[in-house]
């Protein structure tokens, strides 16, 4: 099959190719588990500073009642 196109370059200049802002590479997954150290902080604190405690505490117990906990 012929080359008919290329993909256009977000290349800036004085940085090498591949990079992206931040440190991270476009490609990059990260762990599932350092995902969730990284969200839960904040989860907990919006949950208490907007008041939803309670509500966690309500779909998390409908959740293990359905899952027969």
């Amino acid at each position: 099959m012929a080359h008919t196109a290329e993909r256009p370059s977000a290349r800036i200049p004085g940085r090498p190719a591949g990079t992206a802002p931040f440190g991270s590479r476009p490609g990059d997954r990260r762990h599932p588990l350092v995902a969730t150290a990284m969200v839960l902080p904040l989860a907990v604190l919006l949950a208490v500073v907007f008041g939803g405690v309670e509500a966690v505490i309500t779909q998390a117990s409908s959740v293990a009642g359905a899952l027969g906990l």
